[in-house]
């Protein structure tokens, strides 16, 4: 039997940095459990690696309070450990009078959330990123930049276990709820006074087994990439999105200059149809109906859904996937991109009532136990800031 005064589920980006600020806030004995051999080995681990920058999220939102502080708290964190990082920056383009309609809207919503963005036309566009295209205006947000997320979550897996008051168990997957202060996995029983649910695209079923978050239920959209050619890289100095369709949680396909200097477009969006379907077959399971059932009520119910996942499902073709991209920048050919093995799950909250997909992070909690859902993007980046808010808001002081 394992016990410990916190037990967390999970070793990704919330569990590791929840930990991280429980014990500078004095706590002693922390246990995380993660399913896998290692930290960060889903969402966390697949990311972008971008650090966003609080541009696209309603004003007073969790999302709007804590992206743009974990932003600075993370590229601080970088800095002071030697960790890769590149404050590339980001712009966003317009290909069409009503894409640049939605810019302003964009700026305007940005802004409202205390974001730093600005406004430049094609000729400081130009001097910015030469090869990004617009129509007359892009948005600028300085304080985008990339990091390198495996080297992040090991690096704070690392300095947990070094402290000497957290541990982490690998490959000790959560079974279910043993009585009221334990749970069961492959290594025993493990007893807690005070539970925290951060299991990312599991987490909304171990709330379920507390009698919480029955209201939702997550569904998995695959996110599969392409890249530059190496010999092309040169293509891309910086990150470059289009305008997001403001209905949908999703930012469009995007290219991306990563620390280590490849460029890489995507993501898609497309259902998946398990919660680590990361291949064709590979990661279905026995929920895989359940999750197509799910799927396709989402696609009677819900007309936002149903046109991202018609569009969606076309972007397997490559030529689609350079179409998307090739609307943002001023040169590029189909010969300078290439596959790429980089693909993610984002698991997706919906709300089984209203069929809508959750837009901003969502947590649960009763006496003993708190439960982190939809931490979706930008939860890597804001997660230095919203550990800190779930330990004054939510974290039950068992």
């Amino acid at each position: 039997m394992h016990t410990a005064h916190t037990v967390i589920v999970g070793a990704g980006i919330m569990g590791l940095t929840l930990a991280r600020e429980l014990l500078s806030r004095g706590a002693e004995d922390i246990l995380i459990l993660d399913k896998e051999p290692a930290p960060g080995a889903h969402a966390s681990g697949r990311n972008s690696g971008v650090l966003h920058a609080g541009v696209y999220y309603a004003a007073g939102s969790a999302k709007a309070r804590t992206c743009l502080a974990g932003n600075r708290l993370m590229r601080a964190y970088c800095s002071e450990h030697g960790l890769p990082l590149a404050e590339t920056g980001k712009v966003i383009v317009a290909a069409t009078p009503a894409e640049l309609r939605g810019l302003f809207e964009l700026k305007a919503k940005a802004e409202a959330s205390g974001a730093e963005v600005r406004l430049v036309d094609e000729q400081e566009l130009a001097e910015l990123e030469p090869n990004a295209a617009t129509l007359g205006k892009a948005l600028y947000s300085p304080l985008t930049a990339v990091v390198d997320p495996r080297a992040i979550v090991q690096h704070m897996a690392k300095e947990l276990t070094e402290s000497g008051k957290a541990r982490i168990l690998y490959n000790a997957p959560v079974q279910g709820r043993d009585g009221k202060d334990g749970l069961t996995t492959p290594l025993g029983r493990v007893e807690y006074r005070r539970l925290v649910n951060a299991a990312g695209a599991h987490a909304d079923k171990l709330a379920h087994a507390f009698g919480l978050g029955l209201d939702y239920v997550l569904v998995p959209f695959k996110g599969c990439y392409r890249r530059l050619r190496q010999d092309r890289s040169h293509l891309v100095k910086m990150a470059i999105y289009p305008v997001p369709d403001p209905r949908l949680p999703f930012l469009g396909v995007h290219f991306t200059r990563s620390v280590a200097g490849a460029v890489y477009i995507g993501p898609t969006a497309t259902p998946a149809f398990g919660r680590e379907n990361y291949g064709l077959l590979a990661g279905l399971d026995r929920e895989a109906p359940e999750i197509l059932l799910r799927d396709a009520v989402l696609f009677a119910r819900n007309p936002a859904f149903r046109a991202t996942a018609l569009a969606e499902v076309y972007k397997y073709l490559p030529r689609v996937i350079y179409n998307a991209a090739r609307r943002m920048v001023k040169e590029l050919s189909p010969e300078d991109i290439e596959p790429s093995p980089k693909v993610g799950i984002r698991p997706q909250l919906v709300n089984r009532t209203t069929h809508q997909l959750e837009m901003d992070f969502v947590v649960e909690r009763d006496e003993s136990s708190m439960h982190v859902l939809n931490s979706i993007s930008p939860a890597f980046t804001a997660s230095m800031a919203f550990a800190k808010i779930l330990c004054d808001d939510y974290l039950p002081q068992a």
